[in-house]
């Protein structure tokens, strides 16, 4: 049975050749979502801006679309509404009100009468900016750790400048959703961590897969410089990545188009996240290899 192939086989792009353009493109983007984290800053959810929750079971199954418009229509800021367990049970998230507690308890009555009656209110819990400001810290070390792990896992499996290199990809990567999150009208929350982090484990993979052609190309081309070895490694990957990211990205975008605004929500900095992670891994990790010096080994002299 014949394998589906995306790009042809005997593809030969000139990746090495047009690196220097592709340098400028990930530094442009590196440099503005610097500049938008720096001027803008993110736009924290509920998550981490702080707010209050109720956990609540409704008499009967909610409309949630239809509830979530009543909700938004009381001009308390940001409503997200998250169904768990029973079809009845609810979760309601609420931005902290400007004003004392008075302002916060009347801003749960007002929810409380939208919702209407025969509702059970399991729970009412108040996150202070305070637990906010810890949980964006948390979430950021988490991201650090992981980024190191990476770090620690390529560094013992290839050699140092294979680790340097994917290192510098990745972190163009989460700066990039970060950036991603501060220029666009995109609220930074938990599901934002997630975001990073899926993006993160898709191109270190996807790295991965290049870095262990390059590995096994120089010791088999031994007359090859390490530019043409990498341009020949990358071209050789390039149907499996096309294909990887093209699976992925449709069921992605199936997820946007019909999985509903919360779900939407979530996937599209994904679906741009695994864009920047194919090119990343292909137009940056990859050639600021040929910037270092790769041992060849007995078998790559000659």
């Amino acid at each position: 049975m014949r394998r589906l192939q995306l790009v042809p086989y005997n593809t030969n792009l000139n990746f090495m050749g047009f690196r220097f353009i592709t340098f400028i493109i990930a530094g442009a983007i590196t440099l503005a979502s610097l500049t938008g984290l720096m001027t803008k800053g993110l736009n924290y959810g509920v998550d981490f801006r702080g707010g209050f929750i109720l956990e609540v079971r409704t008499p009967q199954t909610p409309n949630i679309p239809e509830l979530r418009d009543k909700l938004s229509a009381l001009g308390l800021g940001e409503v997200v509404l998250q169904e768990f367990g029973d079809a009845r049970d609810l979760i309601i998230k609420v931005e902290r009100q400007e004003g004392d507690d008075h302002a916060q308890e009347n801003a749960i009555e007002r929810i409380k009468m939208t919702l209407g009656s025969g509702v059970d209110y399991r729970k009412i819990e108040t996150v202070g900016p305070k637990v906010g400001s810890e949980l964006v810290q948390n979430g950021l070390k988490a991201v650090a750790f992981a980024l190191l792990a990476m770090l620690v896992y390529i560094a013992v499996r290839f050699e140092w400048q294979f680790a340097l290199c994917a290192i510098l990809a990745l972190a163009h990567d989460c700066i990039a959703i970060l950036g991603l999150f501060s220029l666009l009208p995109f609220e930074f929350n938990e599901t934002a961590i997630i975001a990073i982090l899926i993006t993160a484990g898709y191109s270190i993979n996807d790295t991965i897969v290049i870095f262990d052609r390059i590995r096994e190309n120089i010791h088999k081309y031994k007359k090859l410089s390490i530019g043409e070895l990498i341009n020949k490694s990358l071209n050789e990957t390039l149907s499996r990545t096309t294909l990887t990211a093209t699976t992925t990205l449709l069921a992605l975008v199936a997820l946007y188009l019909f999985g509903g605004k919360v779900i939407s929500t979530f996937s599209l900095p994904i679906i741009i996240g695994i864009i920047i992670g194919s090119f990343s891994s292909i137009c940056l990790a990859a050639p600021l290899l040929s910037f270092l010096k790769l041992k060849r080994g007995e078998e790559g002299k000659g």
